[in-house]
Formats: C-alpha cells, structure tokens, sequence
C-alpha cells in the first residue's frame, strides 16, 4: 500500500517537473532576442519568474531523483543478493580435467557364479578377399 502511494506521488513529481521544465524560458533563444526585441522582457518582470522557476525546477529534481532510488529499494523484493535466475538449480557437476576415465568399451565382468556368460564375438582379423562376381559392365 505505502508503494501505491509513493508511486503515485512519484508520477505527480515527475509531471510537475515535466510542466516547470516547459514553462522556463531559454536564456536569449526566444524569437524577440532574434529580431532585437529582447529589452522587452525586462519591463515584465521575466528575471523575477525565472528565479521561482529554476528554484522548482532544483526541488523537483531532486525529488524526482530521490524517489527513483526509493522505489527501486522498495521495488526490489528480493534484497540486493536476489538475482533473475535465482530459482534455477545449479547445473551437475563436470569432470575434472586430468581425472582418469574408465573406458566405455571395455567389457563388463561375468560374476563369479554364472559361468554362462560368454564374451561377444570378435569380428575376422582378415577381410574376406574376392571381388565382384558376374560381369558385364552394365551402365
């Protein structure tokens, strides 16, 4: 509720700022300064405004750059050590390089009290000679 609130009273500053920053005059950019006219501004009193309006512009900047850091304080649930992936679970451990590894092609050992257990056939030492039969050298 207390975030609501500020929110609200953030997004009030941040017009209020965006109104006083439009209203301020640029120092001699108007048209009149252009075509010599600019002595015209002193007989209103245009120094007197602009001191009110630099002094709102400093309070409300600075209101403006307090409240950003206070909600995103309160904004931030989690604390400072809260992270987006957070939930995530760590990835499985990987194998330290230099450990020696059991080679994968190595054959199981029978146990002792099964004596049928035979290893699987080892393929011919040699490969079988011949070539094609039949001829014909057919396209």
């Amino acid at each position: 509720m207390v975030f609501y609130a500020f929110l609200t009273f953030y997004i009030v500053v941040c017009l209020l700022l965006l109104v006083v920053v439009l209203l301020q005059q640029g120092k001699g950019g108007d048209i009149a300064a252009a075509f010599g006219g600019s002595s015209s501004q002193a007989a209103f009193g245009a120094r007197a405004g602009a001191s009110v309006l630099t002094r709102a512009t400093t309070i409300l900047g600075v209101l403006f750059m307090l409240g950003s850091l206070a909600l995103a304080v309160m904004g931030n649930s989690g604390g400072f050590g809260s992270s987006v992936v957070g939930g995530i679970g760590a990835p499985p451990a990987a194998a330290v390089p230099g450990t020696p590894v059991a080679p994968t092609d190595s054959l199981p050992l029978a146990p002792a009290g099964n004596p049928t257990v035979t290893p699987p056939a080892t393929p011919p030492a040699t490969p079988p000679t011949g070539g094609r039969t039949g001829g014909g050298g057919g396209q």
